[in-house]
């Protein structure tokens, strides 16, 4: 009954780690895409693909983040998480939807 038990605690830790390596691994993602939204400006009253490129790349980095926030919220209510892995997709979801709403204008 012992072996049960530890293999148990095994497969636990096991699934810890997992989420505690994909999350991140989704995060960089997600801020890839949000960065590059940031950091993309107007070059000049010609430039009329701006405001849909700087909503394409918040958009998708949204997506991305959405998932790891599903992912996160279903490793913080099985137990495997804390709370506070919450933090960076709130920030990256709230950076993302700012940048969409006030997306330069050519």
């Amino acid at each position: 009954m012992s072996e049960q038990r530890t293999a148990g605690a095994i497969g636990v830790h096991v699934a810890t780690a997992a989420w505690a390596t994909v999350l991140p691994g989704l995060h960089a993602v997600a801020g890839f895409f949000v960065l590059n939204a940031v950091l993309t400006e107007s070059e000049g009253p010609w430039d009329r693909t701006v405001t849909g490129t700087v909503r394409l790349m918040a958009g998708l980095g949204l997506a991305v983040e959405l998932m790891a926030l599903a992912g996160t919220a279903a490793a913080v209510n099985t137990g495997r998480l804390r709370r506070w892995w919450y933090a960076p997709a709130a920030a990256l979801v709230a950076v993302s939807l700012v940048r969409m709403v006030f997306a330069p204008q050519p």
